[in-house]
């Protein structure tokens, strides 16, 4: 509203014929119904999980591991982070449009780079020194992105703060790694990259569960007037009568 729907008349008493009229000239706009970053964390969280995991050397093998990962991080890692950054994007929230944005992207296109392999279009990382190379400049580009946004969300968030700053680590290693040919460090990539994908989980699972329970469940560490400790009640919006939810920023 651009004016007081709460104006008095002379005797003190609420002009009741000036707040219907700014009642009734009142649209509710919902955006978003909920939080899109739990989708896309979990997707992130699901697909780095798979795949670092088979960097770190916890399963699998070079060759045929990556081709049966492809599918499954193209769909959760790919599509469904995706999508949450462009919900993101009607969330009006410029960190979690960036980043699932990117990551979301990144992911799309490893499934796709990975059935080029397995049709024999392109040579695989495992089999290439300059196929590696030029996997590892992509992360190069997701390294940059990812610092900015872990330092962005320290401004928030210090567990999505935490999350990034991880990932940004990782993605750095595995930058190296692959670059310069030097195995150990990107088995240590993945490891790393195993880590961001936990904390991703714990993240996504800390919110679903606020949502859930209409309380603070597991710390995130926000920043600013948002409650952060266990038991404390998420702040509440500005509503409409009859309890219709308003517009709110972000997530």
């Amino acid at each position: 509203m651009t004016r007081s729907a709460t104006a008095t008349n002379g005797h003190g008493q609420r002009d009741q014929s000036e707040f219907t009229f700014w009642k009734d000239h009142t649209h509710i706009n919902l955006s978003p119904v909920a939080a899109p970053s739990i989708l896309g964390l979990y997707g992130f969280a699901v697909a780095t999980f798979m795949v670092a995991a088979n960097l770190g050397g916890w399963y699998g093998n070079d060759t045929t591991t990556p081709l049966v990962l492809a599918p499954f991080a193209f769909t959760i890692g790919g599509i469904a982070q995706f999508l949450a950054g462009m919900w993101a994007y009607r969330a009006r929230d410029a960190l979690a449009t960036g980043i699932h944005g990117a990551w979301g992207s990144f992911w799309i296109a490893y499934g796709i780079y990975h059935l080029l392999v397995a049709v024999g279009v392109v040579p695989g990382t495992a089999t290439s020194a300059i196929a590696a190379s030029a996997f590892g400049f992509w992360f190069i580009g997701l390294a940059a992105i990812t610092w900015v946004g872990a330092f962005a969300a320290a401004a928030e968030n210090l567990a999505i703060s935490l999350v990034l700053l991880v990932l940004a680590a990782g993605a750095t290693l595995l930058a190296i790694g692959l670059i310069a040919g030097l195995p150990l460090v990107e088995t240590i990539a993945g490891n790393v990259l195993v880590a961001s994908a936990v904390i991703a989980w714990y993240a996504a699972s800390a919110m679903v569960l606020e949502a859930a329970f209409k309380r603070v469940v597991l710390p995130m560490g926000k920043r600013g007037p948002e409650p952060n400790t266990p038991g404390a009640k998420p702040k509440e919006t500005i509503q409409y009568s009859l309890g219709e939810p308003g517009v709110k920023v972000g997530q």
